[in-house]
């Protein structure tokens, strides 16, 4: 049941991602952090089985890493699109799989865009303007559509997400409750209240 969102606008990401860990219909945690900081300018909010889910964020963080102090720049966000879709392709091959559905913001600093994937467990990987995962991808995907504007300003862009959010509360027979916001743009990463 886990639900996850994100969408750009003028010159920022915004991601968000409940914060209810479960299995089946136990209710395991309900205030875990499904959004993991990647780099400066660089986020992923991730879904899928639990244990898959954080050893693969987790793995993403430290190469992402890795990567930047052997070369000492970070990866810009299209590029890590196309590590983590590889990894993910690369592990569909193997023995255990992992079953993990990402949506990876970032802000290209050198071209001055933000920038939104969509990834699956398949290692289908697309650029788009906006996203979602889980349940509430059904709820929330035809609200995106219609109301969405690449040109939007931070405020409005936070009310589309409210209204996705609100839409999957009375729509969705499990409502998730809490939810994790960050913003990424120029300035970095922060989290922000709705």
């Amino acid at each position: 049941m886990e639900t996850s969102f994100a969408l750009t606008g003028k010159g920022y990401v915004i991601v968000a991602a409940d914060t209810t860990a479960a299995r089946s219909i136990v209710k395991m945690q309900i205030d875990q952090d499904k959004i993991k900081e990647l780099s400066p300018h660089l986020l992923m909010a991730y879904s899928g089985e639990p244990g898959d889910t954080v050893q693969f964020a987790e793995y993403v963080e430290r190469n992402i890493r890795l990567y930047q102090i052997r070369n000492l720049y970070p990866l810009r966000p299209a590029a890590a699109a196309s590590w983590i879709r590889r990894s993910l392709a690369e592990s569909l091959r193997s023995r255990n799989p992992y079953s993990v559905n990402l949506l990876l913001g970032g802000y290209d600093t050198s071209s001055h865009t933000p920038n939104l994937y969509w990834i699956d467990y398949l290692g289908t990987v697309v650029e788009v303007p906006f996203a979602a995962h889980g349940y509430g991808s059904y709820f929330a995907l035809s609200l995106l559509d219609r109301y969405h504007d690449p040109e939007a300003s931070l405020e409005e862009g936070l009310a589309n997400l409210k209204r996705c959010i609100d839409e999957v509360a009375k729509r969705l027979v499990v409502n998730p409750g809490k939810y994790k916001v960050k913003v990424v743009d120029k300035d970095g990463i922060r989290e922000v209240e709705i």
